[in-house]
């Protein structure tokens, strides 16, 4: 229970980091969609954009935070050394990515199709180098469980993009200030080009408070190490590759399959409806911080298993209850979006299904991590993500963005089912599968009932009985799983 506990603390501090760092951004979403009209295709832009730079992202750190925890638990490994190596080799391939990108700027520029703006991708591009490079002190932070170092960082970083992005977009504008004609002779014109100047800067500037971590330098280069921990991390490269695919990959192919005149357009609005859906992201990815190191420390316990089993069962509680939530409230969370961008809602109910799939694969993902045979892990993933691009492929063409959604449900389904089935052979845990059912089949039966009473009903009742439906849920989680008395502070009530 102790390790639960100390799980549960890690993933609060983790998640106000990534939940609430990701909720302010969400603040430029409904800036963006205001200032850059659907129809202007900005948001299109930054979109397709952002989905290159999360790919480049993947490959840049190639499996090297994985591989960093991995080694720095071995026993017989100076975990020092492991620091020092992995920074030299982050560090010298995202440099060479840089020298390469400079050098090769105008023909990759016009490969994505933006051959009148190099300079966007230049600015992401170096962005992308840094952040990767920045990866390995991240780490570095979380192995030495300092988690409020690592939230205040992110924080910060945050609240820079926010700010400058007010400054550009509003305050400027409304103090009639134009330096050096940045919204054109006219002072009317926005610039997407600054929302990824405005990355880089904040980016850059965090380089300075890793200061003391970048000391790691100084415990050397280990060739032979790096070649282990390379033969560990290709796979999981191949795995993160596939895996951002996943997500990525949709947003990267849609102005080539889309038909249409509109691809900016009509891929904007889909951009903007995923940004609500991806609150199911911030909780896995909020969960993913505290629990890879958490897997790895835990793996010489007699009951590890067990531990690990129960943690997926509260995971897949608490996602669902994510996802009647989210759906639930949809007419009030959807003005975070421009009204323009309102069609796209459709894809949320779709993309967060997809997202608690994929966070249940990362789950399951361990079993092959802890016996270091992270290669069923890139196959999963490949299978997973050419099914994927099968359905963007075909469907895209006809359908245009739900499509999207719906390769994305497919292929994080296949991941999740073929990790589930071949894990149970390889390492056996017994997760309580039908406790896990009967809270599907609940959140399903009551998502329904959310989606009649939508259609029928008026917002303002629909909430009101959306409301109830979350309260049964809520209800049955106590009853069940979740005793009042057994939960921190309201437990003192039940001791008087």
């Amino acid at each position: 229970m102790a390790e639960m506990k100390n799980l549960a603390k890690d993933t609060a501090i983790y998640g106000l980091s990534s939940i609430v760092g990701r909720f302010l951004n969400y603040l430029l979403v409904p800036l963006y969609t205001a200032e850059l009209s659907a129809a202007s295709g900005g948001y299109g832009i930054i979109t397709n954009v952002y989905a290159y730079t999360a790919l480049i992202m993947v490959i840049l750190t190639y499996g090297m935070e994985t591989t960093f925890f991995r080694f720095a638990n071995k026993e017989g490994e100076n975990s020092d050394k492991v620091y020092g190596s992995t920074l030299t080799m982050v560090g010298f391939t995202s440099l060479l990515f840089t020298i390469l990108l400079i050098a090769f700027l105008n023909p990759i520029s016009n490969a994505m199709g933006y051959p009148e703006h190099p300079e966007y991708v230049a600015a992401m591009g170096i962005c992308v180098a840094i952040d990767a490079f920045q990866c390995i002190p991240f780490v570095y932070l979380r192995y030495q469980h300092r988690p409020i170092k690592f939230a205040a960082l992110k924080f910060f970083n945050v609240l820079m993009i926010i700010f400058l992005n007010l400054t550009y977009f509003i305050f400027l504008p409304k103090l009639n200030i134009n330096p050096y004609n940045i919204y054109g002779a006219d002072g009317q014109t926005f610039d997407v080009g600054w929302v990824f100047y405005i990355n880089l800067f904040c980016t850059a500037l965090i380089f300075v408070f890793f200061i003391p971590e970048l000391k790691g330098f100084r415990h050397g280069f280990d060739k032979s190490m790096a070649k282990r921990m390379i033969s560990y991390s290709w796979p999981v490269l191949i795995l993160g590759v596939v895996g951002i695919l996943n997500q990525t990959v949709d947003k990267i192919l849609f102005p080539y399959l889309y038909k249409g005149v509109d691809a900016h357009t009509q891929l904007g609005i889909y951009g903007a409806a995923f940004k609500i859906a991806m609150i199911m992201a911030m909780i896995t990815q909020a969960f993913r911080y505290a629990y890879e190191p958490f897997v790895f420390g835990k793996a010489k316990d007699k009951d590890s298993k067990e531990t690990y089993a129960k943690t997926m069962k509260y995971f897949i509680i608490f996602t669902l209850l994510a996802f009647l939530c989210v759906t639930g409230y949809l007419d009030i969370l959807r003005y975070f979006i421009g009204k323009d961008y309102w069609e796209g809602l459709k894809v949320v109910p779709i993309v967060m299904a997809a997202e608690m799939m994929m966070g249940v694969y990362f789950n399951l993902s361990f079993w092959y991590k802890l016996i270091d045979k992270t290669i069923y892990g890139a196959i999963f993933s490949g299978i997973g993500c050419a099914v994927l691009v099968a359905v963007n492929i075909i469907f895209v063409p006809i359908y245009g963005y739900i499509a999207c959604a719906w390769g994305g449900f497919a292929g994080y389904g296949i991941c999740m089912l073929l990790s589930y089935f071949v894990g149970q052979k390889k390492y056996k845990i017994d997760y309580p599968v039908k406790d896990i059912l009967f809270y599907v089949l609940i959140t399903i039966g009551l998502f329904i009932a959310m989606t009649i009473v939508n259609m029928k009903l008026s917002s303002i009742m629909s909430i009101i009985i959306n409301t109830v439906g979350i309260c049964v849920f809520l209800a049955i989680i106590v009853k069940r799983d979740m005793p009042l008395s057994a939960i921190p502070i309201v437990n003192r009530f039940f001791k008087k």
